[in-house]
Order: structure tokens, then sequence, then C-alpha cells
């Protein structure tokens, strides 16, 4: 007997062995794993179908599901104070009787202002139930910013926290004799007020469809005034479903976030999967590093939510016994920079750091669910399976970064990248409806027809141009690298001021730096400059400006060294944490205007190996052309 069940348990073995290493090598479950979950995947797709039949498109329908079926247990915290499934829905239901009786009518178009509450998600989800279509406007502008929102979205109501009332008051002239917009006040104590419990008519609701404008999200702005992104039922639908599927969230789970609810982010990847799930949202007002652990561990969050630097913040406050004193088991998001990745992993003791790609006017998507040093840093994975059935619908593709414009051969088609080798990523459109996958812009047409590109591999053909310029290693590893714009060319060569960032950011006595290339008299390209925040307890009498000159000369190729720093107490961040080069870029190394702000501008003495105070008389030097980089 022994002869017979040795050589097949040998056989076994070495089956799972080659199983293991096929696997390993060609991604094969994590391309399965992300096709099952997928907004095209069959489960997607039956949901989304068993939706249409019930006639239940909306999440405030999901919302309404989940009250009925699991009433008690809890579907918001919000500092301290706890919401279950059934109470918050009865406040969704006797708000959007209040709105009922401004005269809001199905498919209206209603502005929403406010910072992250529980009164800002119940008028959102009142909104839907009574068959409006929410525009959710960033709280932090006002002014020239705010009236564009208002006026863009045509909105008839801007519903507004009190709490934000100085941003809004001073356009309210403006907004209602040029645009006829009412201006309506909300706070806590007004919607807990309200008593009208009566259903919601389904009427409002019962005709909606998959294609139906859902809301608008706008864009951060932060090359110029946001656009609106149309964002339709089915998407709605598909991203809260797939999500919540990807996650594998469930009852019980606890999502923490500080992201703003006005943008894609607490949108798409917490709040709308939570309700999916039947899980419990955990809000935070805003980010601060005194309130976000003390508020992830008082609701005993087991995932936590983070965007762009928030991070790194956290990795710059002082380190404390409390540290690892948490439920978190992952942390789930996008923009985990290199520089922060393992160390933010191990002073926290987060097993999972579960980092996307994904963008809410942008058509692709990639997941790197990461729990060692293999995936670390990357923003996914492509294997066997992906390559076989999606490569020839995502591709990189060279770009002239000095134009941004996609580079082309002799024939007049695009040359895609080799592996490693940075490129935009660029997505297949169907010429026959070029419409069907991105929805575009509201009112704004040819801002999104300006995302889209004709004749890339072969004539006729169409692609959507995602902005967003990434590598790809042999091992089928996804790497982000800059956006489209934020990469410069010096020296005739490409420069990643992500990859700057991150060489900078290693540096003990720097907490945070944002690069952009300037324009040098007397030299083509843009040069290299920084804009540094010292760490904390340093000055910028003990900053060691020989040891970061040496660091960027060991650590970066000779083009990419930032020859300019800028020493500031503090950067520009936009309200989701996005940082701001605009003001920057325009600023430079003049002296007179950065040392108008308080900053200091310093330049890299080659013969010194170390940065040194920039003087007006060495930008004279440079305008002349005494002295050139």
């Amino acid at each position: 007997m022994y002869g017979t069940v040795l050589p097949l348990v040998a056989a076994t073995a070495g089956t799972l062995a080659t199983a293991a290493y096929l696997d390993a090598k060609f991604h094969i479950r994590h391309d399965l794993s992300l096709s099952q979950v997928a907004g095209d995947s069959p489960a997607t797709i039956s949901h989304i179908t068993s939706c249409v039949t019930r006639k239940r498109v909306t999440v405030f329908h999901i919302l309404e599901d989940q009250s009925n079926a699991r009433p008690d247990d809890i579907f918001l915290i919000f500092e301290g104070k706890e919401y279950s499934y059934a109470v918050f829905f009865n406040v969704v239901v006797r708000a959007g009787n209040w709105l009922l009786t401004l005269g809001i009518k199905k498919g209206e178009i209603v502005g929403l202002n406010g910072g992250n509450s529980p009164s800002y998600l119940i008028l959102w989800y009142a909104l839907e139930g009574v068959g409006a279509v929410p525009s959710f406007v960033n709280c932090n502008l006002t002014g020239k910013g705010l009236v564009h929102c208002i006026e863009l979205c045509g909105c008839r109501i801007l519903l507004c926290d009190s709490d934000n009332r100085a941003n809004v008051a001073p356009c309210e002239e403006e907004m209602g004799k040029a645009l006829g917009v009412q201006t309506i006040y909300y706070d806590a104590p007004f919607l807990d007020g309200l008593t009208d419990t009566t259903s919601l008519p389904e009427y409002r609701l019962s005709d909606r469809s998959i294609e139906d404008l859902a809301s608008l999200l706008y864009t951060s702005g932060s090359t110029g005034l946001p656009k609106a992104v149309i964002m339709v039922q089915g998407r709605e639908l598909a991203v809260g479903y797939s999500v919540a599927r990807y996650l594998r969230l469930k009852p019980g789970d606890r999502m923490y976030t500080c992201m703003p609810l006005y943008h894609g982010a607490a949108h798409g990847l917490c709040v709308t999967p939570c309700i999916n799930a039947g899980a419990t949202i955990v809000l935070g007002r805003k980010f601060s590093h005194k309130n976000f652990w003390p508020e992830v561990r008082s609701s005993q969050a087991n995932i936590l939510q983070y965007v762009g630097e928030l991070c790194r913040y956290l990795l710059n406050a002082p380190p404390s016994p409390l540290d690892r004193r948490h439920n978190v088991v992952m942390a789930w998001g996008n923009g985990m920079r290199p520089d922060v990745w393992a160390k933010f992993q191990e002073r926290f003791g987060i097993p999972c750091i579960n980092e996307l790609y994904a963008a809410t006017d942008g058509l692709g998507s990639s997941f790197n669910e990461n729990r060692g040093d293999f995936t670390r840093n990357a923003i996914g994975k492509r294997g066997l399976i992906w390559r076989v059935f999606k490569s020839s619908k995502e591709v990189r593709v060279k770009i002239d970064v000095d134009t941004e414009d996609i580079v082309r051969n002799q024939n007049g088609f695009a040359v895609k990248c080799e592996v490693d080798e940075p490129g935009e990523v660029i997505h297949w459109l169907d010429p026959a409806s070029p419409d069907a996958a991105f929805h575009g812009y509201w009112k704004n047409k040819g801002a999104g027809d300006k995302r889209k590109i004709k004749d890339v591999f072969k004539k006729g053909d169409l692609w959507f141009r995602s902005g967003d310029m990434m590598r790809q290693d042999k091992e089928g590893r996804l790497y982000f690298v800059d956006r489209l714009g934020d990469t410069f060319r010096w020296k005739s060569e490409n420069v990643s001021t992500n990859e700057v960032s991150d060489v900078l950011g290693t540096h003990p006595h720097i907490a945070e730096a944002n690069v952009y290339g300037v324009a040098v008299p007397n030299a083509d390209g843009r040069c290299g400059m920084a804009s540094i925040v010292m760490a904390e307890d340093i000055t910028e009498g003990t900053f060691d400006f020989e040891g970061v000159a040496n660091h960027v000369l060991t650590q970066l190729p000779g083009y990419a060294i930032p020859f300019f720093l800028r020493i500031t107490p503090q950067l520009d961040y936009t309200g989701t944490l996005k940082m701001q080069k605009g003001r920057l870029k325009r600023e430079a190394f003049d002296v007179d205007i950065v040392e108008r702000t308080g900053d200091k501008v310093y330049w890299l003495a080659m013969e010194e190996r170390r940065y040194v105070p920039f003087k007006k008389t060495d930008l004279e030097a440079l305008k002349s052309g005494k002295v050139r980089l």
C-alpha cells in the first residue's frame, strides 16, 4: 500500500509546488480574484441586473434594504455618537420630506456644501431618496471658485452647513442675483428636529435608469477651475459593490475615514462599499494628528482609509507608546509613497497596505494587497491572465514631457513602452460609442474630448488618456511614476518629481518635499527645485545642508538633482491632500518674491557639495550668463 501512496503524495506535492511557482510568477490568483470583483465581472453585472429588475438602482435603495435587514447594526460613528442603520435611515426619510417642501423636483441638481458630518451624509441620501442629484461642492472653496462650481452645475438651491457660512456668505449675493440660487443653511439640531416620517414617494425613483445622472463630483482644481465629473447611476452601483467584494467587507467591519465626503475617495472607496456590505463607517470631521489615532482606537476601527500625504503626516508625528494600540489590520487607499510605506507599516504594526490606483474621472484601476517585500511600493500587479485578456485595452506609450504629446513613429502611430520604461497609460474606447465608458465632464464637452485621442495604433481607433505616467517591471509589478505635467525635462532627460521627492523624504532632516521644475535663464528645459519642510526639532541653523547635498548627489542621477531648495514652514495642499505647485513654479527662485513670504532659497554649490544661500547677486549672475547650471 505504501508503495502506491508515497508516489501519489510525492506527485501531489510536486504539483502543488509547481502551482505555487506558477502563481508566484504569473500572479494567477491575483488576476482571478480581481476578475471576479471587477466592474464588468459576472457577479457585478448580475448585481446591477437585479437592481434594474427590481427598479432599485440607487444607493438610497441599498441603504433602505440594509436598514430593514440589520436595523440595529451600527451604520455610522461620528465623534463618539453611534447611528444604527434603522435610526440613520429614519433621519434620511425625515430630511427627504423636508426637501420635498422646498419644491425640489425629480432629476433636479442640488448643491451640497459642507464638511464631514452625519448631517452631510443624511442630506446626501435624502437628496437621492427624493430623486434629486447631489452636486458635491468642495467646502473649502470661496469667491470665484465657489461661484464657478455653482454656476456650472446650474443648481437652484445650495444646501450649506452653517459651519461653512464664512466661505459661502460672501458669495450669496452674487449667486442669488446672477444665478438665482437660494442658499439654505443646515445644522444637526435642525435635522434632528424634523418629524415627518412619511415614506418617500416611490415614483420619484421608480423610473431611474443606470444611465441617469447620479451625482456630480468635482476635480481638485489644482490646474485650474474645477471640472464636474459625471457619475451615472450604474457606475455608483458597480463601484460600491465591487469594492466591497474586493475588500471582503462584511457586517461588523469598521472603516475609518477622515477624507472629505465631497471627494471621490471617501465617496466611492468608503461610504458606498460600506453600505453595500452592511459595514460601519467611522467618520472623522477632518484630518488632524491630534484626533486621528484616538478616533481610530475608540471606534475599534479595523480598516483605515488613507490618501495622498496622510500617512507621511502620521509618520512625522513623535513616536508614542500607543502607536500599535489599535485594531487596524488594513490600511486602504492610494498615494502611499515609497519613502513612507515600510516605515508606516512597521511603526504602526499594520499587516496589510492595500494600495490602489484609480481616478474619479478615469477608466482604469489597479490593486495591490501588499503583505510583504515583493509588492511593496507597487500600485498593482499584472499577471498572465491580465496580459491575455486585458493588455490590448490598457497600454503604456512614450510621451514627450515638454509638449505632453504622445510620441509617434515614422508611420504616425504611438510607440509602446518596454519593460521598466515609464509611459502614459491609455485605455481603449469603442469608436462606435465613445461616451459609453467615459461620460466626461458636466457642461464641458471640450475638456472631455481632450482626454480622447484618435489613430493611436491604427487608423480610426480611439483611446482615453489617463494623464498618469507608470512603469511595469518584468515581474508584472506596476509602479506610479508621475502625473503628466509634474514630469519635466532637464539636460535632455525626463525627471519624475515623485521619484525625487521620495529620495529627499528619506533624509532624516526633511519631513516633506514638493518637487517641481523651474525655468533657468540661458538654459533649456527646467531645473529641479524642491520646497521642503524641515523635520521636527530641526531649525535652519541645525539643518544639514552638506548632508542633504551629498544625499541627493549620491542617490540621484545628475539631471534629477534639485539645484534649488526652498525652506518653508509648511506646504500648500488641496482639501484632498494633493500638493499645490502652481504658485511655487511661478515664484521659482526669485529672491524678492520668496523672501517676502518668509521662506528662504538655497542652491547647490557643486564645488562645496552643500546647499548655500541663494542671493540677489546669484540671480543676476544667472541672468547675465556668468553662471550656468
